[in-house]
């Protein structure tokens, strides 16, 4: 029996149980498309997060307050405090600045006629689409004349606009919404961002000039963060270290202390959230992994079955003259086929469920070739170890006890 025709037999012997090859394949397919779609969710988000970082430019500096420490051990009830005046120390005296930008925020409950929806209130300055790249497509922002005059303006984000119930931003403009009971005219709406994580939708915000949030929302003049432009990715080193001195100086800080505040360029950020998307990721596609484990202990047990069921059709190959590494082969064809098909379908079925992800869920998914290369190969991998073990069991039955067999 050459090789060609054990090929034959074994794919006849498949056929001929269409039912129970489908249902052993099942878990092979549940595995690979398992793997498949959650890969492509990983390096979807992986993608998401650097368009985000990118879409921010890559000279924007954050400055953010930091834990304070008492006698070498880190408080994490008390933090330390950036206020107003820290940033507008910044934009007086940074020589290595090219743009600064605080944030007052608080989530709150936003008003339009019946309607009400929770976002986050961001007090901001006049130059807060220069720094962050932030495009207006309704409108227009407010001046720094209107955040000095503490007027009652908004700019929304489109997230905010649907969730009011509205179809476009145009039918926002020039109405009234409520923030915490206050009246403030909506006098523009930005264009979308994009939601980088389930936890952080820079298009469900709403932003009013920070003096106004200081006096007549928040009541305070504690800022989450300020955003600091470099003049240049080279100057980049030289503005943190500016804004390390003017900060250590307002803050009144002894050489021997250590900061009470934290600078972060893009880099840094794209770099923790690409590390936490990557264990996730494979943390994840472990999950899935492991079906394709269960898979392949399925095909093994209905490959023993299968070599229990035909140990009399094994007799008669061997008494016509078939060698046990036709029958070897015979019994590992049948697992690596059974994988190999189930892993195609796998295949199928993940990349279309990445697709409707994207289409229904509005979940960025990315399906790469070597996702599917090694989902593939390993579904072929799992083919041949748990096939081994029934054929070299076939393949060692004694011709005249398996002839002898009922």
């Amino acid at each position: 029996m050459d090789f060609g025709e054990t090929i034959r037999v074994a794919i006849g012997a498949l056929r001929a149980n269409k039912m129970r090859s489908l249902l052993t394949m099942l878990g092979i397919v549940i595995g690979v498309s398992a793997v498949i779609a959650v890969v492509a969710l990983g390096r979807g988000a992986q993608q998401a997060v650097n368009d985000r970082i990118a879409s921010l430019g890559t000279t924007l500096l954050t400055v953010s307050p930091g834990q304070a420490r008492s006698g070498g051990v880190m408080s994490f009830d008390v933090r330390s405090r950036l206020l107003l005046e820290d940033a507008e120390a910044l934009a007086a005296r940074g020589t290595e600045i090219g743009g600064v930008q605080p944030e007052i925020s608080s989530n709150l409950q936003v008003q339009f006629l019946n309607k009400n929806t929770g976002t986050q209130i961001v007090g901001t300055t006049s130059n807060y689409p220069e720094v962050r790249r932030y495009e207006i497509e309704t409108g227009r922002f407010f001046t720094n004349a209107e955040d000095q005059g503490r007027q009652r303006l908004a700019v929304v984000g489109p997230t905010v606009v649907t969730n009011l119930g509205l179809q476009s931003g145009n039918a926002l403009v020039g109405e009234n919404v409520r923030i915490r009971g206050i009246q403030f005219t909506v006098i523009g709406v930005y264009k979308s961002k994009g939601q980088a994580s389930p936890f952080n939708n820079p298009d469900d915000q709403i932003l009013i000039p920070i003096q106004t949030a200081r006096f007549r929302v928040m009541g305070n003049n504690r800022l989450r963060s300020i955003s600091v432009l470099a003049l240049s990715e080279e100057k980049i080193p030289d503005a943190m270290a500016d804004i390390q001195k003017i900060l250590r100086r307002e803050h009144k800080l002894r050489a021997d202390k250590p900061d009470d505040f934290q600078i972060r360029n893009q880099a840094d950020f794209l770099n923790t959230l690409g590390e936490t998307t990557q264990v996730f990721s494979m943390l994840l596609a472990g999950i899935a992994a492991v079906s394709l484990l269960v898979g392949g202990i399925g095909i093994m047990n209905i490959m023993l079955v299968s070599v229990t069921e035909r140990t009399r059709e094994i007799g008669i190959r061997k008494a016509l003259g078939a060698t046990k590494l036709n029958i070897l082969f015979q019994f590992l064809i049948e697992a690596v086929v059974l994988c190999l098909v189930g892993g195609a379908i796998g295949i199928a079925f993940g990349a279309g469920g990445a697709m409707l992800f994207t289409k229904f869920l509005g979940w960025t998914t990315q399906v790469g070739a070597s996702s599917v290369g090694l989902a593939f190969g390993f579904s072929a991998v799992v083919g041949v170890v748990f096939g081994v073990y029934p054929a070299r069991r076939a393949a060692g039955l004694d011709p005249i006890v398996a002839l002898r067999y009922e």
